[in-house]
């Protein structure tokens, strides 16, 4: 039977949504018990009207940043209302209880599949699983690399597990190798290189390296790391007897982009020696967080040991995740993403984006005193750092651009290069042209206001870094 539930567009489901808003008839305008009184740190004794605790809780987000003017995430903040309407109808939706919601499950099935056709995986069933965000498909992946390790060497073989990797990948991988016991071995960084090198890799690898990570569209720059030659260097040492070591690809940044601007890039499945990629779709993927992806060249590179069965939520279900119970209704958004867009659609977005970068990064080095060490043309971001010494930093800069509503991070690099101090601009959708020169004036004032007061702003808002 039809309801007005189910009959209801956007704008008739926004209305009800924000009735609950609405003071009670008879309370006042906007006072009430909770306006004089700080938000609680502990459980209220009795409940309170729905439309106070909302004022309550929408007042002190305000103080919040806004999320669009947050140039430090690469986390998507803009989605198209009917994404967003999608995802609230599945709010309520267990992606873990397959057998209770089978179109959910279905749809994430349709996206592992759409994710390992296009990191072009080998013909057949995919082999992958969404997660909540990267870190959580870093964490399978290793696991996948480890067992299969132990697997070639041998429970006896006594050897501590390795895994090598740039001093520039982000803090997951940390994560993984303290979690599990792996010993990190960690490629270092060089001035003006800030990615790792096929050399390096060769020389680091042997019998107990787990497997090597090369990342599409690094943290700290947004470059890409040379995966295929890296991939050419490890066969020529396994042609000369040295170990076989699989590459991993943590493609968390830029898996949704270099398909689309880059597409005769070899860097995923169609080098032979990547077993693995992980890819985040809240980041280029375009969906409100949190949704990832690890996905495997063929089911051979996931140990079944991993795999656990479980039917205690009706029918039997195979699950490879350190989550148990976690929400549907981003892979309902990312669904709707590659639905909607299409090929073309992420291409001309993603076009866009790399447009509104270089253009930023155009106004910054027309300033002249910036060194721009990314322009956005790998992956759209921007990172640059201050040229000699002008009396100030990249750490007030940052400063002062936050007092003006922007958050553009600024922070020192990986070991060995830690005395290079960068800002960093991550153009996301929802970002178009007019809010670049936005803020590509308020830099220029605020770097001019900087070098007039002739260092006063910098002794007032010094930091310790």
């Amino acid at each position: 039977m039809t309801t007005p539930e189910n009959t209801a567009g956007p704008a008739a489901a926004g209305a009800a949504r924000s009735a609950s808003a609405f003071p009670a008839p008879d309370a006042p305008a906007y006072t009430g018990r909770l306006s004089r009184r700080r938000p609680p740190d502990s459980l209220p004794d009795e409940p309170t009207d729905p439309g106070s605790v909302y004022r309550l809780i929408h007042d002190e987000l305000l103080l919040d940043g806004s999320s669009r003017l947050n140039m430090a995430t690469f986390v998507t903040t803009w989605m198209e209302e009917p994404a967003a309407l999608l995802m609230a109808e599945a709010f309520d939706k267990n992606m873990i209880d397959k057998d209770e919601y089978p179109a959910t499950a279905a749809i994430e099935n349709r996206c592992v599949k759409i994710v390992s056709e296009l990191f072009h995986a080998e013909p057949g069933q995919p082999t992958g699983a969404s997660t909540i965000g990267s870190s959580e498909a870093v964490m399978l992946a290793g696991l996948a690399l480890k067992w299969r390790w132990r697997a070639r060497r041998g429970l006896t073989s006594g050897g501590t597990p390795n895994l090598v990797l740039g001093s520039n990948v982000q803090v997951v991988w940390e994560k993984f190798c303290r979690y599990f016991e792996v010993e990190p071995r960690y490629l270092p960084m060089a001035e003006g290189r800030y990615i790792i090198t096929p050399e390096q890799v060769a020389e680091a690898v042997d019998d107990d390296t787990i497997g090597v990570v090369g990342i599409v569209g690094t943290t700290f720059t947004g470059e890409l790391e040379p995966i295929a030659e890296i991939c050419a260097a490890l066969d020529r040492v396994a042609a000369a007897g040295g170990p076989d070591v699989p590459v991993h690809v943590d493609a968390a940044s830029g898996g949704f982009v270099v398909p689309f601007l880059h597409p005769d890039l070899e860097w995923d499945f169609r080098l032979p020696r990547v077993v693995s990629i992980n890819v985040s779709g809240h980041k280029y993927g375009l969906v409100y967080p949190g949704i990832g992806f690890v996905v495997w060249r063929s089911p051979e590179h996931l140990p079944d040991d991993l795999v656990f069965r479980v039917n205690y939520l009706g029918g039997d279900m195979p699950t490879f995740t350190l989550n148990f119970s976690r929400p549907g209704n981003q892979l309902v958004g990312q669904y709707y993403n590659f639905v909607r867009l299409g090929r073309a659609g992420y291409t001309a977005i993603m076009e866009a984006l790399r447009d509104n970068a270089k253009h930023i990064a155009d106004g910054l080095k027309a300033m002249d005193v910036f060194d721009v060490i990314t322009d956005g043309s790998a992956i759209p971001v921007v990172a640059f750092s201050m040229r000699g010494d002008p009396g100030y930093t990249v750490f007030h800069v940052s400063h002062e651009l936050r007092a003006r509503g922007w958050q553009v991070p600024a922070y020192t690099m990986p070991p060995d290069v830690e005395e290079l101090a960068v800002l960093r601009i991550v153009v996301r959708d929802g970002f178009n042209i007019d809010l670049a020169d936005h803020l590509l004036s308020d830099i220029r004032e605020v770097c001019d206001a900087l070098t007039k007061q002739e260092g006063a702003l910098v002794k007032r808002t010094h930091f310790a870094h």
